[in-house]
């Protein structure tokens, strides 16, 4: 990202301004959302075993 500066506005507060507000718009995983690996790997085991089993039946 280019910055444009004019005159004053090269200060190191602005540049404290401008880091804040760039990092600000980055979006963070909500941790309701967030799973641990063993959660993820149990549900993919699961749902692994149910297409072999039906692979199987066939």
């Amino acid at each position: 990202m280019k910055r444009f500066t004019i005159r004053a506005m090269a200060t190191p507060e602005y540049y404290g301004w401008w880091s804040k507000r760039v990092n600000d718009n980055i979006p963070r995983p909500r941790e309701e959302y967030i799973r641990s690996i063993e959660e993820h790997l149990q549900s993919s085991n699961r749902t692994l075993k149910k297409g072999v089993r039906s692979w199987e039946k066939r």
